[in-house]
């Protein structure tokens, strides 16, 4: 008698992690088999020409696709996904699937900068309007909305500056409007922020962080609700999107342990966000998980834990002086992208059209990895004392 399978939709999100995927597992193996492959062949003729069976491309389907595809759903409560090679083809495949010439499209000010770089670039030479709008606008974004508006766009925490959107009020006005809603779910990573269940159609993830979490892969996601599914499946389809096996083996290698290690990032990143409060170098902790912390109460109301991404203002100083600071960091890495399990720090201008960014001093954006927090404030410590002898 085989083992029967467990249900998992009677199982707590942990237990689903671990179990996401393993359908697609062969010959006793835990892990589904890595599938490298073109072309499926056909037994018959009449298969051929009805193309009845499972897999008929590699490009459409492998089940390594379809393990990880089924994981990411299952993570974000969603009717299913699709794999892009990165984040920003996630954004702009999901994008592209629901907008045409003519349209409007409302997006946040705060959003990832290459994503508003496609909005000013790609978009607009296609005949697509954008406009931005204040990440804290709640509500009121019904009265930005208009007949031609399409899509309202949000990325929840901001990307830089960390505002928390009150996603089901802007889903409210959307959907009252006809215009669908997408969410940036990257920094909760599907876990610790169910956009599904606050009124988003689409849920997307640059799953280079934290769904590979290991800083070797690149990879997005596009998650649809059953009402978004089919028109984002076709578009995906007719783009020619899909994602190489390896880095998608890997998607699901960082899913089946995403749990704890977004549970050690989150309380090493509540330790050193504390202790940076304290410090004199620091003006204003970005990090909405901490108390007071500015979208504290929205973030307390719609998730379920955070990450280890935030950012820091410092008090007004020189460039020279934040040089020192980033040389001086000898466990914090400078890089871009986040989500592995090493620390880094950038700094970073903010940019916005539709709102001001008014902080005095300049901003450090830091990913809390799993370090020790200790050994991560002194460091830091080291990186403020060179800063100072720098001012």
């Amino acid at each position: 008698m085989s083992k029967s399978k467990p249900d998992l939709s009677n199982l707590s999100p942990q237990t689903r992690l671990v179990a996401a995927g393993r359908d697609y597992a062969e010959h006793g193996f835990v892990n589904p088999a890595v599938y490298h492959g073109s072309t499926v062949l056909f037994p018959t003729a009449k298969s051929l020409h009805d193309r009845t069976q499972t897999y008929v491309y590699g490009r459409r389907g492998t089940p390594t696709s379809r393990a990880v595809e089924e994981a990411v759903a299952l993570v974000e409560g969603g009717h299913n996904a699709k794999m892009t090679p990165s984040g920003m083809a996630a954004i702009s495949s999901a994008l592209l699937a629901f907008l045409k010439a003519g349209d409007h499209l409302l997006m946040v000010d705060t959003v990832y900068h290459p994503a508003r770089l496609f909005c000013d670039g790609m978009l607009k030479k296609l005949g697509i309007e954008t406009t931005y709008y204040d990440p804290l606008i709640g509500r009121g974004i019904a009265s930005l909305i208009r007949p031609s508006t399409r899509v309202v766009y949000c990325e929840s925490p901001g990307s830089q500056t960390m505002e928390v959107q009150d996603i089901p009020a802007i889903a409210e006005a959307a959907h009252k409007a006809g215009a669908i809603v997408m969410v940036d779910n990257t920094w909760g990573a599907g876990h610790f922020f169910k956009a599904f269940d606050h009124g988003a159609d689409l849920s997307i993830q640059a799953a280079t962080k934290y769904l590979v979490g290991h800083s070797d892969a690149m990879m997005g996601t596009v998650t649809c609700t059953a009402g978004t599914w089919p028109q984002f499946r076709d578009s995906y389809e007719e783009m020619g999107m899909f994602a190489g096996p390896d880095d998608m083996y890997l998607t699901l290698r960082g899913i089946h342990t995403l749990d704890v290690r977004l549970e050690r990032h989150m309380k090493n990143a509540i330790a050193v966000a504390e202790w940076l409060r304290t410090r004199d170098e620091v003006e204003t902790v970005l990090f909405p998980a901490l108390s007071n912390a500015p979208g504290h109460d929205m973030w307390k109301r719609d998730f379920k834990g955070a990450s280890g991404l935030f950012s820091i203002v410092l008090k007004p100083c020189q460039k020279q002086a934040v040089d020192a600071f980033l040389d001086r960091l000898s466990l914090f890495g400078m890089g871009y992208s986040w989500g592995g399990y090493e620390s880094l720090a950038v700094p970073f201008k903010p940019h916005r059209t539709a709102t001001a960014w008014t902080a005095p001093g300049p901003c450090v954006r830091l990913h809390i990895g799993l370090e020790s927090p200790d050994d991560l404030m002194a460091d830091l410590g080291e990186g403020f004392a060179a800063l100072r002898a720098n001012s």
